[in-house]
């Protein structure tokens, strides 16, 4: 029996981004198939309410926080539990001295172009976030500590190679989307159409939101959703760009200032295209849950959004607003819309996170053999 930890540290107890959201969708698709491989799974955490979204019957362990001053040195820690191997969704718990297989995982390199790190961070974590993302040479020094590194995209494991950023295997395990659909009423349906803008996401520059608010001046009887949170300095920075020009009858812009996860679904379900004018991206998860719930995307014509929507989407230059305005006004054709809606259907279906699970016990395996 090959013993797993698979690092949860990273689940959020009061609502999930990125990484904590792939951790626990990624953790209950191990633990569901694990046993049938031989791999007994025990879940590292630390914080007891973390266990919460792990499955009812999951064997866990705890141990220091991911920020913790001692992290560097996390192996020693486990070296006392003879695990075989270890996954971390992240590349930042410490390999030092460790006697186990580790994986660690490095989802995107978007930080090297945008260095701001997450504010929730203690400051000496952030410091240390832009001091690390300076160069290539620690990240490297981080990835080449491990004996297989994890990613969950095609697009960045072409850019880890292009950029040299480690001599060990490469792994793509991919993110799946979250399944929205399940959060609507039992009696609710998703109602085709391009009625509505919806974007999901933040606010930071390269975000580019500024983009779809031009594009609504073109876009008469439409109402551009902003789902997120957004601070007041920036929501003002956005407001006085709506003000340059007047937006043609019918249309609007909606702050919603952060919704729940059933609203987010409710907004998708109706009439609703999913739109981003991005300029840089790590992955594009609403992309994917947009088109897995049933409606299309509006997005920036970047590798990774081809990856992750293929013929589900329609693709514009980012900085190109006529064009945006021109692809969500092509949706009113609804053979055109139907089309889209089909392609991203099928498209997004190969993302699963049973499949993803499956290529992480494998890799799990292959390394538990060379022990």
């Amino acid at each position: 029996m090959t013993r797993l930890f698979f690092d949860a540290r990273y689940i959020r107890t009061d609502f999930h981004d990125g990484i904590s959201r792939y951790s626990a969708e990624l953790a209950a698709a191990v633990s569901a198939l694990a046993p049938a491989r031989g791999v007994e799974v025990a879940f590292l955490v630390f914080d007891d309410r973390q266990r919460a979204f792990l499955p009812a019957d999951a064997a866990t362990l705890t141990i220091g926080a991911p920020t913790a001053v001692g992290e560097p040195l996390r192996a020693r820690e486990l070296n006392r539990h003879r695990p075989d191997v270890v996954f971390s969704p992240m590349q930042t718990i410490g390999t030092f001295g460790r006697r186990y297989r580790q994986i660690l995982t490095l989802h995107d390199t978007i930080y090297y172009r945008h260095r701001t790190p997450p504010r929730d961070l203690p400051w000496f974590v952030r410091l240390g976030w832009r001091l690390f993302h300076l160069s290539y040479l620690p990240q490297r020094l981080t990835l080449n500590a491990a004996d297989v590194v994890a990613t969950v995209s095609d697009t960045s494991a072409a850019e880890f190679a292009r950029v040299r950023l480690t001599k060990r295997p490469v792994v793509v395990i991919p993110n799946a989307p979250q399944r929205l659909a399940e959060l609507l009423p039992a009696d609710a349906m998703v109602v085709p159409g391009a009625q509505n803008l919806v974007y999901m996401g933040s606010f930071m520059p390269y975000k580019n939101v500024e983009t779809l608010l031009r594009a609504m001046r073109d876009l008469p009887g439409r109402t551009l959703h902003l789902l997120s949170r957004i601070s007041p300095s920036r929501r003002a920075e956005l407001e006085a760009l709506l003000a340059e020009a007047p937006l043609p009858e019918g249309a609007s812009v909606v702050f919603h200032g952060g919704v729940t996860d059933p609203e987010y679904a409710a907004l998708l379900a109706d009439r609703a295209v999913l739109v981003t004018a991005s300029l840089d991206e790590g992955y594009g998860l609403p992309v994917a849950e947009a088109l897995a719930l049933g409606a299309p995307a509006v997005v920036t014509d970047m590798p990774i959004f081809r990856e992750v929507a293929g013929g589900g989407a329609l693709y514009a230059a980012g900085t190109d607003a006529a064009a945006f305005a021109a692809a969500v006004r092509s949706l009113d054709d609804p053979d055109r819309l139907a089309g889209v809606v089909a392609a991203g259907r099928e498209h997004i279906a190969r993302f699963d996170w049973s499949r993803s699970a499956g290529i992480l016990l494998d890799a799990v395996e292959s390394l538990a053999r060379r022990s």
